[in-house]
């Protein structure tokens, strides 16, 4: 756990207590820091460190406090307590912002920090695959794996990779990191933002923390990305998926999208002095992450490739680009009324099957340029997929939606995927 001096003797609030929430309450209270906690779910207020006083923060006086820290799920735009705090002085922030506050009590360090619509995540395990395998200490956190907080200090030259979501930056305010990545930019999250431009200025933000003598790396493949480079005047590194010519060799990382993690990912590492041997190396020996195009079977020569992690059309566009005959899953909570990302690949669709909330909407959109099953439920449609494919297609689960009008999560609808097709086996 990462505790720090910083917080010794100052008082904090804490609004959600999921795995970032609680793990903030128990490094504040190490850290010798009065802490008043809420959340809605009983169980979770349960689950809290004896010593923190239970209160909703809406319904204090906040004057006095040294900070609110709130999950990056509360929807800042339209959720009281940003004016709540304002009124009483006090600022709000997220647990990547109590990290940075600790970071001068932490043995020498560096920070990477990684935001952009898609292929940050796994831009963000590339890096730290690279530095692990060359012997960096290093440690996963942000919107990935483990709450950062909850981790153990890293030791004298480590580092901190930290995926970066646009509502972790609003919550952050001093986080200079040594090497910051963007990916790309793509409209997303406009519930959350006034338009696309609000959008783009918060993964902007990123950038203008860091110091004159810091090191941006900016993938300048779409215009927003171009225009944030354009507005660098410290380090920067411009890199684009064409600078990657051959992908044979890394079989985690095949296809357009990959070929521009791999350039972020390249760069960052040789920023940070790691060899190119050990780079390369690095990158053979990456095993992808669960729910980007991950393959989790092979039966009767066809494959069964979970793309949860899709939750958008953008995202989903490399995917059909990947494979040249393709069942596709789509469908959930849609984020877009519209599957126009998607359209330069639809050659490679054979079918597509759509489910839930959105399944009428794309059947409706996709019924003129392919065939169409309204499956409903993906149990449904991976059993109608995998009846119609042929050996050396794919049935690709890749949504282009969120998931929550039907599952928990991405990870959620994921795992449900492999559950349905091991059930073919």
């Amino acid at each position: 756990m990462i505790s720090s001096p910083a917080f010794s003797g100052k008082r904090f609030a804490v609004l959600g207590l999921a795995r970032s929430g609680q793990a903030t309450v128990r490094a504040l209270v190490e850290s010798g820091a009065a802490v008043t906690a809420w959340d809605t779910r009983e169980e979770a207020r349960a689950a809290l460190p004896a010593g923190v006083a239970l209160a909703d923060p809406l319904a204090l006086d906040l004057t006095g406090f040294d900070g609110v820290i709130v999950s990056p799920g509360v929807p800042l735009n339209r959720h009281p307590i940003a004016d709540h705090a304002r009124a009483a002085h006090v600022p709000v922030m997220g647990d990547i912002e109590l990290f940075a506050m600790a970071r001068a009590s932490l043995p020498a360090h560096r920070v990477v920090g990684i935001t952009g619509t898609n292929g940050k995540s796994t831009t963000t395990a590339l890096i730290h695959h690279i530095l692990v395998s060359a012997h960096v200490p290093a440690q996963l956190g942000g919107n990935i794996g483990l709450p950062i907080l909850s981790q153990p200090a890293l030791p004298e030259g480590g580092v901190y990779v930290l995926e970066l979501s646009s509502f972790q930056i609003d919550l952050t305010h001093s986080l200079a990191c040594d090497v910051a990545v963007l990916t790309n930019i793509t409209p997303d999250h406009l519930d959350r933002y006034d338009s696309f431009a609000d959008y783009a200025a918060a993964k902007e933000r990123l950038f203008t923390l860091q110091h004159v003598d810091q090191v941006a790396v900016i993938a300048t493949e779409d215009d927003p990305c171009r225009m944030i480079a354009s507005r660098i005047n410290h380090r920067l590194h411009r890199v684009s998926s064409t600078d990657v010519k051959d992908q044979s060799r890394w079989p985690a990382l095949q296809g357009p999208h990959n070929a521009q993690n791999v350039a972020c990912a390249v760069a960052v590492a040789r920023a940070l002095g790691v060899a190119d041997d050990q780079i390369e190396a690095a990158l053979c020996s990456y095993p992808g992450l669960a729910h980007r195009m991950e393959i989790v079977a092979e039966r009767g020569g066809v494959l069964f490739v979970n793309d949860s992690k899709a939750t958008n059309p953008t995202s989903t566009a490399p995917a059909l680009a990947a494979y040249p005959r393709v069942h596709w899953i789509l469908g959930g909570q849609a984020k877009t009324k519209d599957l126009d990302a998607c359209a330069p690949h639809f050659g490679h669709v054979a079918a597509a099957y759509v489910i839930g909330e959105a399944g009428p909407m794309f059947a409706d959109l996709l019924r003129p340029i392919m065939p169409v099953s309204q499956a409903g439920t993906l149990d449904r449609a991976v059993a109608l997929a995998a009846g119609a494919a042929q050996p050396g297609e794919v049935v690709l689960l890749s949504p282009a939606c969120a998931s929550f009008d039907q599952f928990r999560d991405f990870e959620a609808r994921g795992d449900a995927f492999r559950a349905a097709v091991e059930a073919l086996l």
